[in-house]
């Protein structure tokens, strides 16, 4: 299902004076806008403007997806706390707002939250440009409006490797002034041979799957993680704004005729073209992604599965595919086209190993999980480079997916095979100036029960 946030804001000049609200609808899954609402209302309170900016909000969001889930932002404690049930609704002139709003949405579709006003800027700003134009006598019109621009300024140069988690958040740390507190780190790299152990001896690495049956995962040698510090929660509020940052949503291709299968299927194979399954599932992500309409750019591995479901999304989304080398899939060597069981009876110590080792190779040659995390760190950081700001969709595959997820975590190899990604389902990492990255999605298969 898909999610949206809902950020609105409503203003007096005079409480009762001349008012006016404001509203952005953000994407749940990265924070891109994907629509404004702003009005000039006349003489009213401050109350009746906030909900009037909720309404507005709502109604945006409904207009783009009904089934959505909605999170509502205000700093309006009154009206988190009336529209959450806390509180009575007194005032004759919010009873019938309040109605309105409930009515958008069915009620479990909706979470209310109040955030401190410097944290609502965007709503905030919104209100303030209709209640300017107001004072002109005109409206608010959306082709004059700055206050995107006002509230994100322009991405600095990145100072560090983008998505290196451990050096990112150690950064934006030091920008904080306040809410610091020490604490151990969690994850070390000591519990890959239990993990390689337990998928070597037949337990699926991810719910219902097989590690490599167009699943195998990948990941590279490092040492455990130095301690980390955890903020409390009062220090997000202190945190310097990093600007809008280079959102990778990361597509894995629809099935092939292997897929089903569960047979090893990388770069190194027969290279098979999308099932009819394969593709009813990219022209329902295809829909999907153009409801939201935040992608700006298309990237591709080289492989024809990827290159078939880029060009049925592209084609939706009105833009061109550009074929990127560096996402391919890992190579399988000589377990290219076999299934997971076919492989431990043939090459039994070659699987062990290969499960338990990052460095080592599939039988005949192949790519390493090291090797392909060599690649994937590689291409990331020179898309991130290249589209700072920007919203890009990659069509790829599971190795490399699971890879940037797990770089963007710090998390040890091991934890990959821990993920499930299906067929044609919807991640997304968000990298950040100061190096730092956010999982904001994971294996979103929502589109293909729409």
């Amino acid at each position: 299902m898909r999610e949206f946030i809902v950020e609105a804001d409503g203003g007096s000049r005079g409480n009762p004076g001349p008012a006016g609200y404001g509203a952005v609808v953000l994407d749940g899954a990265t924070g891109e806008p994907l629509t404004e609402a702003a009005e000039y209302i006349g003489v009213a309170t401050n109350n009746v403007a906030e909900y009037r900016g909720l309404l507005a909000g709502l109604r945006a969001a409904h207009a783009l997806d009904p089934s959505a889930r909605v999170h509502v932002r205000m700093d309006s404690k009154l009206v988190v706390e009336q529209m959450s049930g806390r509180w009575k609704i007194k005032h004759p002139d919010m009873k019938p707002l309040a109605a309105q709003a409930r009515a958008v949405f069915p009620p479990a579709q909706v979470i209310y939250e109040w955030i401190p006003r410097e944290q609502n800027k965007y709503a905030d700003r919104l209100a303030n440009e209709a209640m300017d134009a107001g004072a002109k006598g005109r409206q608010w019109s959306p082709s004059e409006s700055r206050a995107a621009l006002d509230t994100s300024p322009a991405v600095p140069e990145p100072s560090g490797p983008p998505g290196d988690a451990a050096a990112g958040a150690a950064r934006a740390r030091a920008a904080l002034a306040q809410g610091r507190t020490a604490e151990p780190a969690a994850a070390t790299a000591d519990g890959r041979a239990a993990g390689a152990a337990r998928a070597g001896e037949g337990a699926a690495p991810a719910v219902g799957e097989k590690p490599g049956a167009e699943q195998a995962p990948a990941g590279e040698r490092r040492p455990a993680a130095p301690a980390e510090e955890r903020r409390s929660t009062p220090g997000w509020s202190s945190a310097p704004d990093l600007g809008v940052p280079a959102t990778f949503v990361l597509l894995r291709h629809g099935e092939t005729p292997l897929t089903p299968q569960k047979r090893f299927s990388g770069s190194g194979g027969t290279d098979p073209a999308l099932s009819e399954v394969g593709r009813e599932q990219a022209r329902r992500v295809a829909e999907a992604l153009a409801r939201r309409g935040t992608i700006q750019t298309v990237l591709a591995s080289p492989l024809t599965r990827t290159r078939e479901t880029a060009a049925v999304v592209a084609a939706r989304l009105g833009l061109d595919v550009t074929i990127e080398d560096g996402l391919r899939e890992t190579d399988f060597g000589a377990w290219e086209g076999l299934t997971f069981g076919e492989v431990r009876e043939r090459y039994p110590d070659d699987l062990n190993a290969w499960l338990a080792d990052p460095e080592a190779h599939p039988t005949g040659g192949g790519e390493s999980f090291a090797e392909t995390a060599t690649r994937i760190a590689a291409t990331r950081d020179k898309l991130v480079a290249a589209h700072a700001g920007r919203t890009v969709l990659l069509v790829t595959h599971v190795t490399p997916i699971k890879t940037l997820v797990r770089l963007a975590l710090g998390a040890p190899p091991e934890s990959l095979f821990r993920m499930e990604l299906s067929a044609a389902s919807l991640s997304a990492v968000a990298y950040y100036a100061d190096g730092n990255a956010s999982v904001r999605l994971f294996n979103d298969t929502s589109p293909l029960r729409s």
